[in-house]
């Protein structure tokens, strides 16, 4: 039965427009997140960089003289020749890309969880709806996102051209976007975006979907509530099974966002990310795939934990019920 005008009215924001404010509640616990763990993802992004095998064709020097070698030597290496505030160099758009892909992904897996596929009467959800909720979540949300984390990937590694004395391509975010556009066009824009997918479902699949499987677990067969307590151990394992299954993904996604490219936007290293795939462990070894694992997992971890604290908090606070 339809509400009346007038007395929808009187409802609070989040009865009226759900969904609208799970994807700006979402953007806010993202937000929270990505600034106090952004350091450690520039650090991944620079360690998934270096020794580029495919970089040798162009005679590209960068791969005999990269600075830094490990998570530790990397970060300082950044603190001491570019500055402190740099290891936050390309948050803008980290928090852009971050509120479009957060809050289209956890709409997405809401609707499919509770309209889609449905829960049981007991509350239980299968695994395999919460694999193929979380796997089309995350490529919803990284499809739409995917302009913001190309420059944000580019804008994290001006500092290391800089030291290389190479020009610098951007002047702040939105002439990124700007010199994106106007070089590829459209299409440009969304460069990168199959492999940008492929890293997405897994991640979420890590993500949404263990922590979603291991907080209700725990809530129904456990003496544990859904409280902070739960809320903090479901976060705990969902970070650690997105690192794993999300850190090969990642640099191949990483290595062609930041690839150069021709007039015509193609790339000059990589023809996809199977080529790029094909070139690393045959030039570089299998576990080159896992480059940048450790600050990867030393991220997601704590990123993940603040993320869903700070979202099953404010949606308590906004009056909407637990996720």
């Amino acid at each position: 039965m339809s509400v009346p005008e007038d007395e929808e009215r009187l409802l609070p924001l989040v009865q009226r427009w759900p969904r609208a404010s799970k994807f700006l509640l979402s953007g806010c616990a993202a937000t929270v997140a990505e600034l106090a763990t952004f350091p450690l993802d520039l650090t991944k992004t620079r360690l998934q960089m270096q020794g580029e095998a495919a970089l040798a064709r162009l005679g590209d020097s960068a791969r005999e003289s990269a600075p830094y070698r490990g998570m530790v030597r990397t970060a300082l290496g950044i603190v001491q020749e570019e500055g402190f505030l740099k290891l936050w160099q390309g948050v803008t758009p980290a928090i852009y890309r971050h509120v479009v892909y957060s809050g289209g992904r956890m709409v997405t897996y809401e609707h499919l969880r509770e309209v889609v596929f449905g829960k049981s009467e007991d509350k239980h959800y299968p695994l395999w709806k919460s694999v193929i909720g979380g796997m089309m979540a995350g490529v919803v949300g990284q499809f739409l996102a995917n302009p913001t984390d190309l420059v944000k990937v580019q804008m994290q590694m001006e500092g290391k051209r800089k030291l290389e004395g190479k020009p610098l391509r951007y002047r702040g975010v939105h002439h990124a976007f700007a010199k994106i556009l106007a070089e590829g066009g459209i299409r440009g824009l969304w460069a990168g975006w199959v492999p940008n997918i492929q890293r997405a479902a897994l991640v979420n699949m890590g993500d949404l979907t263990t922590y979603d499987t291991v907080k209700h677990y725990l809530v129904l067969n456990t003496p544990l509530e859904d409280n902070i307590m739960t809320h903090s151990l479901s976060s705990l394992c969902s970070g650690l099974v997105a690192s794993i299954l999300g850190t090969p993904a990642d640099v191949i996604k990483s290595r062609i966002m930041n690839q150069p490219r021709d007039k015509q936007g193609r790339g000059l290293l990589y023809k996809s990310s199977t080529d790029c795939l094909i070139q690393a462990v045959q030039g570089e070894g299998f576990m080159s795939l896992y480059k940048g694992f450790l600050p990867s997992w030393l991220r997601m971890t704590p990123w993940s934990l603040v993320f869903w604290l700070t979202y099953e908090k404010i949606r308590e606070m906004s009056g909407v019920s637990p996720f």
